[in-house]
C-alpha cells in the first residue's frame, strides 16, 4: 500500500533546500535520492528496525540502514554524504514539527582524509592551450572555454550558462551565475579576452537558436553545450597534449585558486571569486601544495641554512 506523505515529505524537503537553502538542483538531487535510499531500505520487508516509516525513524533504525551501507562497500566519502543527507532531512522535519526528536544529530560521520584535488601545474595548462588545433572548426571555442575555466575558475555550470551578455571586458571582469542563482563579478585575464574575442567571430557563423542567442559557448547546431560535452573537450585536449593526470573542467578551477594562493592571494578574495559560501571550503587551497610550501619555509629558517652550509662544506 502507497504511503504518500513520504513522498510528501521528500518533496516539502527538496522545497526547503531549494528556497531557503538556494541549494544546487544537482545538491537537492544528491540530497533527495540518499533519502530514498532510506525510504527503500524500511520498505524492504527483511528490515530489523521494524519500522517502516521515514518519521517514525529512530536511532536503532538510522544505526541499522548505516550499517547496510557498509555492508554494501561505500566508500567512507560516500558515506558521510549519506550521513549529511539524514542529518540535514531530519534537521527540516524537527524545524517543521514533524518529529520530537532528531536522532539523526547523534550519527557520526566515518572521518575521511581531507580531499586534496588534481592541479595543473602553469606548464601543463599551458600545454593543453597552446596543443588546442585551431585549424578545426571547433578549435578556437575550445581554446576560448579552457581560458576561461582557468582564467575565471568557474564552475563547469557556470561556464555553460555564461552569456554574451555577461562579459565587461572593457571593465576586466565577467559576470557569472553561481549556485542559488548568486552572482559574482570575477576578473578575467587578457588572455582569456583574447581567445573569446577570436571565436565569437566563428560563433556568430553558426546556425544559432533563438533561445541561445546570448549563450557565449555554443555546439555546432548552435545550441547550448551540455555539462558531458565540456567534460568531452578537456579530456580530448588534455590527451591530445599527453597529460596524463586524471583532467575535468573543475581541474582548472582547482588550479585556478590553488595557483593565486601560491601567488600570496588573499583567502578572503580568492573565496569570493570561487562563489564559496564558507572560507573553510576555500582553506583546502592552502594543504594542496603544503610540501611546496614546507621546502621553501626551511630554506628560509637560520638552522636550516647553516645546517646546509655544513653539508657542502
Amino acid at each position: 500500500m502507497k504511503k504518500p506523505i513520504r513522498n510528501t515529505l521528500i518533496t516539502d524537503f527538496s522545497l526547503y533546500l531549494k528556497l531557503e537553502r538556494s541549494l544546487s538542483k544537482n545538491s537537492i538531487d544528491a540530497y533527495c535520492s540518499d533519502i530514498r535510499k532510506l525510504e527503500n531500505f524500511l520498505d524492504d520487508s527483511s528490515n530489523e528496525s521494524g519500522v517502516n516509516s521515514l518519521e517514525g525513524a529512530t536511532s536503532d533504525t538510522l544505526n541499522f540502514f548505516i550499517a547496510s551501507l557498509y555492508s554494501k562497500n561505500l566508500s567512507k566519502r560516500s558515506q558521510a554524504r549519506v550521513i549529511s543527507s539524514l542529518k540535514s532531512f531530519y534537521k527540516y522535519l524537527e524545524m517543521e514539527g514533524k518529529i520530537e526528536e532528531n536522532f539523526a544529530e547523534m550519527i557520526d560521520s566515518p572521518k575521511i582524509k581531507p580531499y586534496l584535488p588534481v592541479i595543473l601545474s602553469v606548464e601543463e595548462i599551458e600545454k593543453i592551450l597552446y596543443g588546442v588545433d585551431l585549424s578545426q572548426p571547433e578549435g578556437h571555442r575550445n581554446r576560448a572555454i579552457i581560458e576561461m575555466l582557468y582564467s575565471c575558475g568557474l564552475r563547469v555550470s557556470e561556464l555553460k550558462n555564461l552569456r554574451i551578455s555577461d562579459l565587461f571586458f572593457n571593465e576586466g571582469f565577467i559576470r557569472v551565475i553561481g549556485k542559488g542563482s548568486k552572482q559574482r563579478l570575477v576578473p578575467v585575464g587578457a588572455p582569456a579576452v583574447e581567445a573569446v574575442n577570436l571565436y565569437i567571430p566563428l560563433r556568430d557563423l553558426l546556425p544559432v537558436k533563438k533561445k541561445d542567442e546570448d549563450t557565449l559557448f555554443l555546439n555546432r547546431r548552435g545550441g547550448k553545450l551540455s555539462r558531458e560535452m565540456i567534460f568531452l573537450i578537456v579530456k580530448k585536449e588534455s590527451k591530445s597534449a599527453g597529460i596524463t593526470k586524471e583532467v575535468s573542467p573543475h581541474t582548472f578551477r582547482h588550479s585556478f585558486a590553488t595557483h593565486l594562493v601560491e601567488n600570496g592571494a588573499d583567502l578572503r578574495v580568492v573565496q569570493e571569486m570561487l562563489g564559496h559560501e564558507s572560507i573553510l571550503t576555500t582553506e583546502i587551497y592552502t594543504h594542496v601544495n603544503s610540501e611546496k610550501w614546507r621546502e621553501s619555509i626551511l630554506r628560509c629558517h637560520p638552522r636550516e641554512k647553516e645546517f646546509l652550509r655544513g653539508k657542502s662544506k
